[in-house]
């Protein structure tokens, strides 16, 4: 594998008018920019349809799209929505996604939408959804849950959708897989790669478990006899309680892991690269009784080990797939990981901890491996190091060659050249390290369901970063790949 480098940033947090980012020209936009700095990928989160706290780590469909990165002036363009409309639309502050106006407004306004494209693309849309079933399925799901008010599909009654929302929900499906195409191909054009974020896990309200209920651990009812969540680490003393329900991985072994593999084809369609989430639960998950009050009640238990590996290599051929192994790593976990041949991760804010043969510490990395300053759920950089214990942050700035009372945003650069320097075949950047911004510019905490998921950033913020200092870096540290 080349030396490469890239920048983690999701499709939500782009500049634009209109309350959150998109798959407009500001996408192609950032694309250029990657490759003017010298990077080679860009990094995303999940693409499908985020819960009520906004993450798209739980979702309707592991399949189905988010309707919001559908560009409204490329609606516009197309003649589906009015130039009033889209006015209309502008965002009253360009800082934060404005979720709670979007939940109220977008929808409408993309029904309409629909309504004016059915006659142009009634066609065009039941030819796509021939090629893709499971998003044909994720947009009867949603038509099924709107005809139901919004419950769950465990108390659904009505079994019909109203085809004027079932045909809003193909047109979605439709207009975000044109749009996205369209910038992928941009991007690809430039030479940058795009790895996209497969989510271990499914919701129960979803599409997945209500057309496929066979492939989870369900009771009579419906209701999960056990679920998803992690035990207490790094990130929560009390362990996290995800609730999502568990695969019957012996089921799927029958099918030969028939529905993972549909969904890694899509996902190598929609990206050049993933990174699946939580691996370690292929080699054992922690699986959480129903009912329990705390994941300190769990258990892990065995995963579906090789025979999964097997068919995610043949699947992905040789497209790149990232290993989040992350978290409570054993020799077993490890020994998969490298059976797989996946580069695992490696993020520096967990290097400086107190052990000194931690993999997380740059000269501990290995070859085949990805190397974060930090991921979506980590503070930024620079709120790190501001918050970290007196210790921590020591042992990082000498590590870092910092002087004693150097700026500490001189110290973050510092910090991103010994990551570039490191031999891990790729390093990646969270936007907000780049920037050098700080706490109040972080994208996930974990454990809590509010002020997350809402960071942007301006066009004006972007043009501030040094594009010829990061194509130099890239270049001397053997990572210029376009």
């Amino acid at each position: 594998m080349k030396r490469t480098s890239g920048v983690l940033m999701h499709i939500s947090s782009l500049w634009g008018d209109y309350s959150i980012g998109s798959f407009g020209k500001e996408a192609k936009e950032f694309a250029k920019f990657l490759k003017d700095a010298g990077f080679s990928y860009w990094q995303v989160l999940p693409f499908c349809m985020t819960d009520e706290s906004n993450s798209p780590y739980k979702s309707y469909s592991a399949f189905g799209a988010n309707p919001l990165f559908i560009d409204l002036p490329t609606l516009k363009a197309k003649g589906f929505i009015t130039p009033m409309e889209l006015d209309a639309a502008k965002q009253r502050t360009p800082y934060l996604c404005e979720f709670e106006r979007l939940k109220e407004e977008r929808l409408p306004l993309l029904r309409l939408a629909a309504k004016r494209a059915e006659g142009k693309l009634s066609g065009a849309v039941s030819e796509f959804l021939k090629e893709y079933p499971a998003l044909s399925e994720a947009a009867e799901f949603m038509a099924l849950k709107s005809a139901n008010g919004g419950a769950p599909w465990y108390e659904f009654t009505v079994t019909r959708p109203d085809p004027e929302e079932l045909f809003f929900w193909q047109f979605v499906q439709y207009e975000f897989f044109t749009q996205w195409q369209e910038v992928k191909a941009y991007a690809n054009s430039l030479g940058i790669k795009i790895i996209g974020d497969i989510p271990i896990y499914v919701a129960h309200d979803s599409a997945d478990v209500y057309n496929n209920p066979d492939e989870f651990f369900l009771d009579g009812d419906g209701m999960p006899s056990s679920v998803a969540g992690v035990p207490p680490d790094y990130f929560s003393e009390e362990g996290q309680l995800w609730g999502n329900p568990l695969y019957n991985w012996r089921r799927m072994k029958e099918s030969c892991f028939g529905w993972w593999q549909r969904r890694m084809e899509y996902m190598l369609t929609l990206f050049d690269g993933v990174r699946i989430d939580h691996f370690r639960g292929l080699e054992a998950y922690f699986s959480i009784p129903r009912g329990a009050k705390s994941a300190k009640a769990g258990k892990w238990v065995k995963g579906p080990g090789r025979r999964f590996i097997d068919m995610l290599k043949r699947v992905a051929k040789d497209k790149l797939i990232i290993a989040e192994d992350l978290g409570d790593i054993t020799p077993a976990v490890e020994a998969l990981r490298k059976y797989s041949g996946f580069p695992g991760m490696r993020v520096l804010q967990f290097a400086f901890l107190g052990d000194e043969k931690s993999p997380h510490i740059p000269h501990n990395y290995e070859k085949n491996s990805v190397a974060y300053t930090g991921t979506h759920d980590n503070n930024t950089l620079l709120g790190y190091v501001w918050e970290a214990a007196p210790e921590s942050r020591k042992r990082m700035l000498d590590y870092c060659n910092c002087a004693e009372g150097e700026d500490w945003s001189s110290c973050c650069g510092k910090i991103i050249k010994t990551v570039l320097s490191s031999h891990a075949d790729i390093a990646i950047f969270p936007i907000q390290d780049i920037l050098v911004y700080g706490a109040d510019t972080r994208m996930n905490t974990p454990g809590t369901a509010t002020d997350n998921w809402q960071y942007r950033i301006l066009e004006s913020q972007l043009s501030e970063v040094p594009v010829a200092k990061f194509k130099y870096l890239n270049s001397l540290y053997g990572r210029c790949d376009n």
